[in-house]
């Protein structure tokens, strides 16, 4: 299995320890989002887990862990959400100087190959134009020159849990936010894809996108996959039969997966964030998280079925 920690929530900056428990205890539960009675059980020993792929947006209390992973023959890799926007949009990240200077620690102990940098999502809006995205780009790509390999990018989606959220930033901070894939804007948005890979390609970062239907391919930036098996085949040599996760978006082109985590328990509280209502939301939830839970949230009686893969007959969420 490939173990996403995790599209839910944010495990390194959050619930490290925790994580470590499960380590230590060999599993732990996933609960489907949509009916919380619905539990599974997975394997985290290190003979069924192919690869951790790690989601961030602060990795800083996680490196201390890495040696640990180590020792006990896990592979993994970090994708590093990294912008560098105003606190109206990310209130409660740490400062960009921090999370520079993170990145290029976690980077020099697993090595540039293992860490992608994730500009993601791209917000237009009245505080943040192209110009901003393409001034904050320049800067960060020469801080990461040699320090990643990849750059993943995409555009802000408006589901309903962003939308609200980004009404209620309209309405209190007088932000105008914008979509830039709207076919209206298909020439402004093909000038701003040449713009950042040319900004990428001078420090030697590819550039791909995530999970887009729009193609950007004659801009030089081609589809890309977030746990990506031909990355996973390269670094570790594992030439397994992934198949792709049919769970996802559909322009979506991840490797199945199993994600660890329950949603509403990131506290960045990011504007743009899918895996958030509200931090009102995330407080609530986090009044039941347990740290002895193999589920994080709740703790449920009773065994479960510890699977050492990813049921072929029956893909959950």
């Amino acid at each position: 299995m490939i173990i996403s920690a995790s599209r839910r929530t944010d495990i390194p900056a959050f619930f490290g320890e925790w994580f470590m428990k499960r380590i230590e205890g060999g599993y732990f539960y996933r609960i489907n989002p949509f009916n919380p009675n619905q539990v599974s059980g997975f394997s985290l020993k290190p003979e069924d887990v192919d690869v951790f792929v790690f989601w961030t947006k602060n990795p800083k209390p996680f490196i201390k862990h890495l040696k640990a992973l180590d020792e006990k023959g896990y592979r993994y890799y970090f994708q590093f959400t990294l912008n560098d926007y105003p606190k109206a949009l990310e209130p409660y990240v740490p400062s960009i100087g921090q999370r520079i200077d993170t990145f290029q620690t976690l980077s020099r102990q697993i090595g540039a190959d293992k860490l992608v940098w994730r500009y993601d999502p791209i917000l237009i809006s009245s505080i943040t134009p192209i110009s901003y995205h393409l001034d904050k780009l320049q800067h960060l790509s020469s801080q990461f020159k040699g320090y990643t390999q990849k750059l993943v990018i995409s555009f802000m989606d408006f589901y309903n849990k962003t939308e609200k959220k980004v009404e209620r930033l309209e309405k209190e901070h007088q932000i105008r936010v914008s979509d830039i894939t709207l076919p209206e804007h298909k020439e402004e948005l093909e000038k701003f894809a040449d713009a950042i890979r040319e900004i990428a390609a001078r420090n030697q970062i590819q550039v791909e996108t995530c999970a887009e239907a729009l193609d950007l391919d004659h801009c030089g930036i081609s589809h890309g996959s977030c746990i990506d098996a031909s990355l996973i085949s390269c670094l570790f040599d594992l030439n397994l039969n992934y198949r792709k996760d049919n769970n996802q978006r559909e322009a979506c082109l991840c490797t199945e997966s199993v994600d660890m985590g329950v949603y509403n328990t990131c506290k960045f509280n990011c504007v743009y964030c899918y895996a958030v209502q509200s931090e009102s939301a995330v407080n609530k939830t986090l009044e039941k998280h347990n740290p002895d839970s193999p589920s994080l949230i709740h703790t449920y009686a009773g065994q479960f079925e510890i699977r050492k893969e990813i049921s072929r007959k029956k893909r959950e969420l």
